[in-house]
């Protein structure tokens, strides 16, 4: 008997899409060719100066009792881009907000954060700060950028964040396939292995 499948041809998609699914990631990505394996990531961390890292740290921790993050506006505002514009300032980094891509009618729509140097990285926020379901419009969105990038890199990395708990995913080209890390980092406890692995993937 043969599965059904869970996208039809006919049909547009959006990466929000992908989110709202109730379906297991795995047959998602089952659906564009990709498998997923859950791993601890042995991520770069970099060694630079990180001239702003106390001043940022204690920015979130002194406003962090004052502010309600049930708001994707809050958690987007208040956390996730300020450390964003502190990993340019290290990186020189572009940063793509709400960056519009189309590679095929589904795989489209806007990517949340698009960062790029030599390397490039995706970070997605978790709408409804649910990781698991972010986790997959994640990796939704690293085969449209695999399949969009002219980038001769095997491995395509990115993060999908609430704004206080932050995760990481990549792709490996070669044999397709998505690998979902283990580990969470926290904002602020974990911001500085946290800043310093951001950094390290954009090449600095």
């Amino acid at each position: 008997m043969s599965k059904i499948p869970i996208l039809q041809p006919n049909q547009s998609y959006t990466f929000r899409s992908y989110f709202e699914m109730l379906f297991e990631p795995e047959d998602i990505l089952a659906e564009f060719g990709y498998s997923l394996k859950r791993s601890t990531l042995n991520l770069p961390k970099s060694n630079a100066e990180l001239d702003r890292l106390i001043n940022l740290k204690s920015r979130i921790e002194e406003s962090l009792p004052y502010i309600s993050l049930t708001s994707e506006a809050a958690r987007r505002e208040l956390l996730i881009a300020p450390i964003l514009l502190d990993v340019i300032h290290y990186t020189r980094a572009q940063l793509r907000i709400e960056y519009p891509l189309t590679v095929t009618e589904q795989l489209k729509g806007s990517l949340d954060y698009y960062l790029h140097t030599d390397q490039k990285l995706l970070v997605v926020e978790a709408k409804n700060a649910d990781l698991a379901r972010g986790f997959t419009q994640l990796a939704v969105e690293l085969i449209a950028l695999d399949r969009w990038t002219d980038s001769q890199d095997v491995y395509l990395q990115g993060a999908v964040s609430t704004g206080d708990i932050w995760q990481f995913g990549g792709l490996n080209r070669e044999n397709k396939q998505i690998t979902q890390d283990l580990n969470l980092y926290r904002v602020p406890a974990d911001i500085e292995e946290l800043i310093r692995i951001l950094v390290a993937i954009l090449g600095y």
